[in-house]
């Protein structure tokens, strides 16, 4: 019986002694301090982009095209103007007037130039260095009589 009463003590004893060294330990402890979250780069799609290809006064077909984007996610949210209609505007612009592009006379096709060209235009027109990285999803082209088949 002595024994259970010392057990007894014993546990009380340990409690207590546990529960005021976590209460001192937290208080004397200053708050944890915020760390900034750290967002990243956010990607997004963009709808895909029919371009005609004329040559000769007529179209001879189109190019479709689907890219998608990088940029930091604060800087996406802080702006007020969303720059998938730059990236789209920039990309048909280039692609229609570019001479080089000839799908009668096919030969390799810059495609990194065009994209750094796309890329430095648009954070050019945006005023900041917005978009990181624009990568290509789809670059096809299909021709007119492809289209009425």
């Amino acid at each position: 019986m002595i024994k259970n009463v010392i057990a007894g003590f014993w546990v009380c004893a340990v409690t207590l002694g546990s529960c005021y060294a976590a209460v001192t330990w937290m208080v004397g402890r200053s708050p944890a301090e915020e760390q900034p979250h750290y967002e990243g780069l956010q990607y997004k799609k963009i709808p895909p982009i029919n371009i005609p290809i004329i040559a000769e006064g007529a179209v001879q077909g189109y190019v479709v095209a689907n890219f998608v984007f990088t940029a930091d996610s604060r800087t996406l949210r802080e702006i007020s103007v969303p720059p998938e209609a730059f990236i789209q505007d920039e990309v048909f612009r280039y692609i229609y007037s570019d001479e080089t592009l000839d799908f009668r006379r096919l030969s390799r096709y810059n495609v990194n130039g065009m994209i750094s060209n796309v890329r430095e235009r648009i954070n050019k027109r945006l005023g900041a260095e917005i978009v990181k990285e624009i990568l290509i999803e789809n670059f096809n082209f299909i021709s007119k009589s492809d289209i009425r088949s």
